[in-house]
């Protein structure tokens, strides 16, 4: 059976991976299918496109429905045609609880560990996994149409997870044999798992108050202020994705990829509220009305630092400048 689960999110991004029979990115929505029943009638040539898009006009459908909406029950559903039969079942659920973050022990691999036990044992300042998938979207991918917009196939993105974890030698060859959108979704999904985001829990409230300040020379000061204040494996391995994405916009005119595109991806990725900020909201307004105007201002401060010209590590430890707020 075919398990969707489609957040109240692009719906026609869905579809189209629906189509192609893949898992897109968490951030946006989360999908595990298989391959349809096989059929015993004569199929016709142009079934699966027909068939798809009953699929894609009954999800459609089930989106308008506020009752669907709000339901936290699985809606099961069939669709048949000429012969071949897809069983699903889908609920929709609310992005935040899609990107909510689980605490973890883990010690072992990379994914879903802290990232200072990752350079700690790897006597790196920045992770492997974060320098190999850069090196190889670089190499390949800089030039691809919406990369990091456009999700990879799962099965392929979890083989590279894998390898990773068992830091296993053949990676490098999986890496120049994997397509490079499930290698992007290899990076965007190590970022997701960490046990905290790359800025941290700590400095989010700073963050948030940062990037509202009016004044440039205040915001600035504030913004270098808290870069300093990251723990050095978190600002190197910053430091090094920042100048990264920076290379991937230089690209534009052909990659379709601007600042403002990877700071909407990656934002909510890199700067999230602990549980205990998301709390503290919650008697004020709404939570999607919470939800809403965190996302804008985690884009926000990406989006600051990318337009920022270079930032030197060196420069940067050397600044004298200081915040008088506290964090």
């Amino acid at each position: 059976m075919t398990e969707i689960i489609v957040p109240d999110v692009n719906l026609n991004s869905l579809c189209e991976c629906l189509e192609k029979n893949c898992c897109v990115d968490q951030n946006q929505q989360n999908l595990v299918s298989s391959q349809p029943q096989t059929p015993v009638l004569k199929r016709h040539s142009n079934t699966g496109a027909k068939l798809w898009g009953r699929v894609r006009s009954k999800l459609l459908r089930q989106k308008l429905d506020p009752q669907t909406v709000q339901s936290k029950n699985w809606h099961n559903d069939v669709i048949e045609m000429n012969g071949i039969k897809v069983e699903f079942s889908m609920k929709f659920t609310s992005r935040d609880l899609s990107l909510k973050r689980t605490p973890s022990k883990k010690q072992s691999g990379v994914f879903g560990v802290k990232i200072n036990v990752v350079t700690k044992r790897e006597r790196s300042k920045v992770p492997y996994i974060v320098r190999q998938c850069i090196e190889e979207v670089e190499k390949r991918g800089i030039d691809e149409v919406g990369i990091y917009r456009i999700s990879g196939v799962a099965t392929d993105i979890q083989a590279l997870k894998t390898a990773f974890d068992t830091n296993t030698k053949d990676i490098l060859m999986m890496l120049s044999d994997m397509d490079i959108n499930a290698i992007a979704g290899t990076l965007k999904l190590y970022f997701r798992e960490l046990p905290e985001p790359l800025l941290t829990d700590r400095l989010y409230p700073a963050f948030m108050e940062g990037i509202a300040l009016s004044d440039p020379a205040a915001k600035e000061n504030c913004m270098m202020h808290l870069l300093r204040s990251l723990p050095e494996p978190n600002l190197m391995t910053f430091l090094t994705l920042l100048e990264h994405l920076k290379r991937v916009a230089e690209k534009e005119p052909i990659n379709k990829m601007s600042l403002h595109n990877l700071a909407t991806v990656f934002g909510p990725t890199l700067l999230r509220p602990s549980e205990s900020e998301s709390a503290k909201g919650q008697h004020i307004t709404s939570a999607s009305d919470i939800w809403s105007h965190d996302v804008m201002a985690q884009v926000q401060v990406l989006l600051y630092y990318l337009q920022h010209p270079p930032i030197s590590i060196t420069e940067l430890k050397r600044n004298t400048l200081y915040f008088s707020t506290d964090v």
